[in-house]
């Protein structure tokens, strides 16, 4: 129950933000028919959010964008109670999340989105059609690490892993495709596990030696430039991860098909190296996700 107590008062003062531009400025309440976008508080999703905001921008829906609000525990129950109206998410964490249980990983993307269609339908949510582009969560060390132990998938940690550093964010202790996973299909059982504040710490702290361990996306574009290594999921822990707008359905009906057809649009172009391209123009160029994303609509 004080679990309980402490979430849902958490969820009243972000809600409470999302009144509030990134910025920490005042923004305008939104007028009515504008579709509120919210993200995730990590980059990639910001970013894919903007994309999105953007595709219904250029369809000539008005939209006002929160970036990096919450996490999904705190975003997911304010879509449902109409505090948000998009959330740009990912099949197979969603999935898990919304039916408190991971799915199947040999599950195909077309049986993930069923499944969460069907578990968010009778919440007033609908799940539009799926992007090609695909992020999982990775367990990354360094090169170094790699050539000394002779690693590369997550199973040769088995013998190592009560010696090890794990660092990851806060929520991965929880989510069934992070700690609980490893342990439960990999056996892992760290020395120790360090919460880390954001993707690009726990890139420093693996290089810097501060963990061994850590968790990164798939897609995230600093992994191809530093001299870290994900390794491979050889038992098949993580899920399809496709990318995926999640909708409140009375805001489908007020724009019938101009919103869907523009979201469904920018998914159909988005793959996983487009992706990765998106993420380098923030983590590494230096652009702000918007800059970003009007730069990617220009080349469509």
């Amino acid at each position: 129950m004080h679990a309980r107590r402490v979430c849902c008062a958490v969820l009243v003062l972000v809600l409470g933000a999302l009144a509030a531009c990134s910025s920490g400025k005042p923004s305008p309440s939104p007028a009515a028919g504008t579709v509120r976008f919210a993200a995730y508080d990590f980059s990639e999703n910001q970013v894919l959010v903007a994309v999105y905001a953007e595709a219904a921008r250029r369809a000539g829906v008005p939209v006002q964008v929160q970036s990096g609000v919450a996490t999904r525990e705190v975003l997911e129950p304010a879509l449902e109670q109409g505090q948000v109206d998009v959330v740009v998410d990912y099949l197979g964490t969603a999935t898990a999340f919304v039916r408190r249980a991971a799915p199947e990983a040999q599950n195909t993307p077309e049986q993930l989105r069923a499944q969460l269609a069907e578990a968010l339908a009778p919440r007033g949510i609908g799940v539009l059609a799926a992007a090609p582009a695909e992020d999982q969560n990775g367990f990354a060390v360094t090169t170094t690490f790699a050539a000394k132990h002779g690693v590369g998938r997550l199973s040769e940690l088995g013998p190592l892993a009560s010696g090890l550093v794990f660092g990851g964010p806060p929520e991965c202790a929880q989510r069934p495709l992070c700690l609980p996973g490893l342990e439960q299909v990999y056996g892992l059982r760290f020395k120790e596990v360090r919460s880390v504040s954001s993707r690009q710490a726990t890139v420093e702290a693996l290089i810097s030696g501060q963990i061994d361990v850590g968790m990164l996306e798939t897609t995230d574009a600093r992994r191809f430039s530093a001299p870290i290594l994900v390794l491979i999921d050889d038992l098949g822990l993580q899920p399809h991860e496709n990318v995926v707008p999640l909708v409140r359905a009375d805001v489908l009906d007020r724009w019938g098909g101009r919103l869907r057809e523009a979201l469904d649009g920018a998914s159909a172009r988005l793959t996983t190296q487009e992706l990765v391209a998106l993420n380098r123009a923030v983590e590494v160029d230096g652009l702000t996700p918007a800059q970003a994303a009007r730069q990617w609509w220009a080349r469509q």
